[in-house]
């Protein structure tokens, strides 16, 4: 390889990560910031909430529509608390944003992902 070759190799390579660097801090979701980073499993062990969590959710939804049941370990509103991450700033992320939790396993199930149409995609806050 020569010199030049090599330099102009090294000066993409260098910018690539320095670009990378900087979509880092320009507000995308920074790893390890949501609840559920720190947790072993959800409400349920991940394989099953893999498998079944619409079913969950769609159970939950019709207790609270028809019987004004809410707060269950199943709202998607507790779901959304824990599985938001948080930009380098410290702003949630929407969960259905691109690349972030709903939106990765969505788009690999090639299943639509429409629950947000009516709710929120970051923590309500206290």
């Amino acid at each position: 390889m020569t010199g030049k070759r090599s330099i102009t190799l090294l000066a993409i390579l260098v910018s690539g990560l320095l670009a990378g660097l900087g979509t880092a801090f320009a507000g995308e979701a920074v790893e390890g910031t949501a609840k559920a980073d720190k947790l072993e499993h959800c409400v349920e062990p991940t394989p099953v909430m893999r498998r079944r969590h619409f079913e969950f959710i769609k159970h939950q939804r019709d207790l609270t529509v028809h019987q004004g049941i809410r707060g269950s370990k199943y709202s998607i509103a507790g779901c959304v608390d824990c599985h938001a991450r948080r930009d380098a700033q410290g702003k949630p992320v929407p969960v259905n944003a691109e690349g972030q939790f709903c939106d990765k396993c969505h788009e690999y199930a090639a299943v639509e992902l429409d629950c947000f149409e009516c709710h929120s995609t970051v923590p309500g806050g206290k």
